[in-house]
């Protein structure tokens, strides 16, 4: 054996085990492969969402009414739409329908999400509490429409019934809260599944620490449950808010945004705009500027509720 063959030998050391297993993968030779996977998705979101949305900023600094090429004005509909007392008034009902409609879901969707998971783990029960959320908004909206009827609605004949008056649900002073009411119950077992699947991933060693240093149910709750839940419950809450930020579809089918706009969400203004008066550059406008309030809003809730950080870790 020459010189050079012993030094291009690998030197192993007392009680070393030779590396037998296959040389790694260069990173170049997955990437083909990566990118057709991908490509689909990438291509669908391009299209479906990338380009229509720089489309609409552009369209938001035009005239435009469908009939006549888009006129180039620049930000006149953004100073237009500070003196829109409509946009003003949109954003506050919808504002008040976000407070109402998180508020309840949440809490609820929480108290579902810690009774299944201390009382039952059925597919069965679980299969239940998601069921209003598989049937179509419209439907639900409907059905809760009739029922709620001030003249024919099963409730108010009820109401009428046990001898008091009967409500209107969807009159100026209570349809906005009806609809936030209408939708918790739609998305409110969808909720308490997300946080269940979050109850799922604390480690039941917790509890028991818990229980050993005698801590009650409620206590444990507060300063065990919470803490442990909050990467998932940021993720709900974004999903939450921007999700009803985009209510349209319970509205358009109840209320048509009246009485008197007590109930013209925003998204159905910019409907309005766009599809009754063809005022698609004001639209759009309005659009944007809810695509940036949405945007601050998710990174402020991010940010504020550390939902990159896990009290698990380490545990």
């Amino acid at each position: 054996m020459t010189s050079d063959t012993v030094r291009a030998t690998p030197r192993l050391t007392a009680g070393a085990v030779p590396d037998k297993s296959p040389p790694r993968r260069r990173r170049l030779g997955d990437l083909p492969i990566a990118i057709v996977f991908v490509l689909p998705a990438a291509v669908g979101f391009a299209v479906f969402y990338v380009w229509p949305a720089l489309r609409g900023v552009y369209l938001s600094l035009t005239k435009y009414n469908v009939l006549t090429p888009p006129r180039f004005i620049g930000l006149e509909n953004y100073r237009q739409l500070f003196g829109d007392h409509l946009f003003w008034n949109a954003l506050k009902v919808t504002a008040e329908y976000v407070v109402l409609n998180i508020g309840t879901q949440t809490v609820i969707s929480v108290l579902l999400a810690v009774l299944l998971h201390r009382l039952t783990r059925s597919m069965v029960v679980r299969g239940i509490v998601l069921l209003p959320y598989l049937v179509a908004n419209v439907v639900v909206a409907l059905v809760w429409f009739w029922m709620l009827d001030f003249q024919i609605g099963v409730v108010n004949q009820v109401i009428e019934w046990l001898g008091f008056d009967r409500v209107a649900f969807f009159g100026a002073d209570l349809g906005i809260g009806t609809i936030a009411m209408i939708n918790t119950w739609r998305h409110m077992g969808y909720t308490a599944l997300l946080i269940f699947a979050g109850l799922l991933m604390i480690p039941p060693s917790v509890y028991e620490a818990a229980a050993i240093d005698g801590a009650s149910e409620w206590r444990t709750f507060w300063r065990v449950t919470l803490p442990l839940l909050r990467p998932i419950m940021a993720l709900v809450m974004v999903l939450s808010v921007i999700g009803s930020f985009q209510v349209f579809d319970t509205v358009a089918v109840t209320t048509g945004g009246g009485p008197i706009n007590a109930t013209r969400v925003i998204y159905f203004y910019i409907y309005d705009l766009a599809f009754n008066r063809f005022n698609f550059g004001y639209a759009a406008a309005l659009s944007s500027v809810l695509f940036v309030l949405l945007a601050g809003i998710a990174y402020l809730q991010l940010r504020l509720s550390r939902a990159g950080e896990s009290d698990l870790k380490g545990s």
